[in-house]
């Protein structure tokens, strides 16, 4: 059981609520419940055999913290971590893999773009029973397969470098806004057909920058509703 990670003499001078604390926050370190996972009282203090009392004391002390916040008519969920971060590497990215996209966007092939096609179909496919984390990883391949053959090695050292930091941000907006993951698909086959059509490069710069940042204002709209989105769109 769970609470075999404590040690009996732990188990002895820590309280419940201690106790559970530790659990939760061990979990929320080790990203096993990442960003957004709703955290159900119940079941955590069933895991752990102890009342709900102590989880919800628990809980609490986490969410002032930073690491739990509460949301109406959800309950606990595991907070963002250091979403100002966060900001900076989605809005870094949206310029960054905008232009790595358009520079890429004549070197790639039919099979390329049969690959990129078909990844989108893996993330619709999740759309039915969504796992957020197994969609942000189809996300990330699906972008790799139209800006990797982009000719500008520093342009995909920077691109790689801000999709690193996110990964250590732990972070999946779409546990916090799964309805952005529909839209996201939608915009993914629209810069498909726009490479396919050997749009102007603008154009396909264009698209994926604003797909991009798309998703951070999705995230800002629904977390900080009264600061500025992400990127004017310009």
């Amino acid at each position: 059981m769970a609470r075999d990670e404590l040690t009996s003499a732990e188990t002895a001078t820590l309280s419940k609520s201690q106790q559970a604390y530790r659990w939760i926050k061990g979990r929320i370190a080790s990203q096993e419940f990442s960003p957004g996972y709703r955290l159900v009282l119940g079941s955590i203090a069933g895991e752990l055999d102890m009342s709900v009392v102590p989880v919800r004391e628990a809980i609490r002390q986490l969410e002032a913290e930073g690491l739990v916040m509460f949301e109406r008519n959800v309950g606990a969920r595991v907070s963002m971590v250091d979403d100002t971060h966060y900001r900076f590497s989605m809005q870094s990215l949206s310029i960054l893999e905008g232009a790595a996209t358009a520079l890429a966007a004549r070197r790639l092939t039919v099979d390329d773009i049969q690959r990129a096609r078909h990844i989108n179909g893996l993330m619709i496919e999740t759309l039915e029973h969504f796992d957020p984390r197994a969609f942000t990883g189809l996300n990330q391949d699906f972008h790799a397969a139209l800006y990797e053959k982009c000719a500008n090695p520093r342009m995909l050292d920077l691109v790689h470098g801000e999709w690193a930091r996110l990964g250590h941000l732990r972070d999946s907006t779409f546990s916090f806004v799964p309805g952005r993951a529909a839209e996201s698909v939608r915009e993914h086959e629209n810069i498909l057909q726009l490479i396919e059509s050997s749009a102007p490069l603008g154009e396909i710069e264009k698209a994926a920058r604003r797909h991009r940042s798309a998703t951070l204002d999705a995230y800002m709209i629904h977390e900080h509703p009264d600061e500025a989105l992400g990127l004017p769109a310009f």
